[in-house]
């Protein structure tokens, strides 16, 4: 059976990977793509890596009418706005890949979500708000350690992202001129998806107040996120290893390593890739996903299979880039 679905919002890099994803998914039928700026052309036109792959135009015309789920991937702050002025059938289930809905202050009846953490309530929910990008990699290297009440003193982040994190349209610290062979930080200690990684944590361990230092990078590569992080923990290293394969047994896409990871492995693919080492009484933590997948449109569709009783790795088996 497939189920029909509709895309709000899409031109950007995540409805391009989204797109991608859905016309090779076994249980998915593309409706509608909405987007009021490429009205009437062809998507493989505008995400050149379909080409050959769908016939699809965008359309500026919505009908919520016969569609199963509606993929939400617009800008941020315009979700909100889109539930406010549509009235939706109630059997309509959405799926949101912006911020609008993601904090507990603002979520109404949208579950979080991370499959890893909130599986059970995704699968019996009808909205659910898709996951930041780094929000994921981060709350996936922490969550095992705040699951087993272990994170007691300050937490030090490193993450270099890919340009593609800073969306399709051409800015003065994304374009090739200034990306290519540059690094520089941005937004430290205050990154937006801050809120989110805490409230996951403090959903497993109430009492975490330790400061959790953040700094992100952007890096000169186009997609993918490595995070290095450490904080100490008096656990012996296999003791840490089997806690968090024990914690992580049952997820699809997030697997441990024995071999310290590189950024290929995990890009192109719905995967979490984590990697654990012990130096005196610091842990360090290595945390690799493409952003574009499982921190955005890969761990909706994952979200979307859950929701509708699938195989949870339905039109996910992707392969990395080896080289």
């Amino acid at each position: 059976m497939k189920h029909k679905v509709g895309i709000i919002g899409g031109a950007g890099y995540t409805a391009g990977e989204l797109i991608r994803l859905l016309i090779n998914h076994p249980n998915a039928k593309i409706s509608f793509v909405h987007s009021t700026s490429n009205t009437g052309n062809r998507i493989a036109d505008v995400h050149e890596g379909l080409i050959g792959e769908t016939d699809l135009v965008f359309s500026d015309a919505l009908s919520f009418t016969g569609i199963d789920a509606l993929f939400l991937c617009s800008a941020h702050g315009d979700s909100r706005k889109f539930m406010e002025t549509h009235s939706l059938p109630d059997s309509l289930k959405i799926i949101d890949l912006a911020t609008d809905f993601r904090h507990k202050n603002t979520a109404g009846e949208f579950v979080y979500g991370l499959p890893e953490m909130n599986k059970p309530a995704i699968q019996a929910a009808s909205r659910v708000a898709n996951p930041g990008c780094f929000a994921t990699v981060v709350q996936l290297a922490l969550l095992p350690l705040a699951a087993n009440s272990l994170l007691k003193d300050e937490i030090h982040i490193n993450a270099i992202t890919g340009s593609t994190g800073a969306g399709v349209k051409p800015g003065a610290t994304t374009h090739f001129s200034w990306r290519a062979d540059n690094i520089s930080i941005y937004k430290p200690f205050e990154h937006q998806h801050l809120q989110e990684i805490k409230e996951s944590l403090l959903q497993l361990q109430p009492d975490w107040s330790s400061p959790l230092n953040f700094i992100p990078v952007r890096g000169n590569f186009t997609r993918g996120i490595f995070v290095s992080a450490y904080t100490n923990c008096d656990l012996p290293e296999e003791e840490i290893k089997k806690m968090y394969s024990d914690f992580y047994r049952n997820a699809a896409f997030t697997f441990i390593t024995d071999n310290n990871p590189d950024l290929k492995q995990a890009t192109n693919t719905n995967k979490c890739i984590l990697y654990l080492e012990k130096h005196e009484n610091k842990l360090l933590i290595i945390s690799v996903i493409d952003n574009l997948l499982k921190g955005a449109s890969g761990q909706a569709v994952q979200n979307f299979n859950l929701m509708f009783g699938l195989d949870e790795t339905a039109g996910l088996r992707l392969k990395g880039n080896g080289f």
